[in-house]
């Protein structure tokens, strides 16, 4: 998480100061290469604040969200691999469920309802199988 604006500015002025870098990061709690970084960005952009880039990679099927959405309107129980088979899309069944959890939808294959009550399928513990 990003740290506060005051407390950047805070470091910057420290280190402005001519404190060195080690004494400013120990007493504001932060690492030393967090001090050369703010200096740098500062020095580099005239601005403390936090990129507001994205990191990594973008998601592989943003481009087609608009698709996820319709599909799941369409056929919501559909699996994971079932909508990726539709897209005709390259990527494996997790990486289509991370997409549909970024987009908040949910697909469900079967309606909740009473578990049903069956007998038991195993047989006892008692000699010859039978119940005690």
């Amino acid at each position: 998480m990003a740290l506060s604006m005051d407390l950047r500015v805070r470091i910057f002025e420290a280190r402005q100061a001519g404190e060195p870098t080690a004494e400013v990061a120990e007493r504001f709690a932060v690492s030393p290469a967090f001090v050369r970084r703010l200096i740098q960005r500062h020095r580099e952009t005239g601005s403390l604040a936090p990129s507001a880039a994205r990191r990594g990679p973008a998601p592989r099927l943003a481009d087609r969200a608009d698709d996820l959405r319709r599909l799941a309107a369409e056929a919501p129980d559909l699996t994971p691999a079932e909508v990726r088979d539709r897209l005709g899309v390259e990527v494996s069944a997790l990486t289509v469920w991370r997409m549909l959890r970024r987009l908040d939808l949910t697909f469900k294959k079967s309606p909740s309802g009473r578990p049903s009550r069956t007998a038991r399928t195993s047989p006892g513990s008692g000699p010859g199988g039978g119940p005690r």
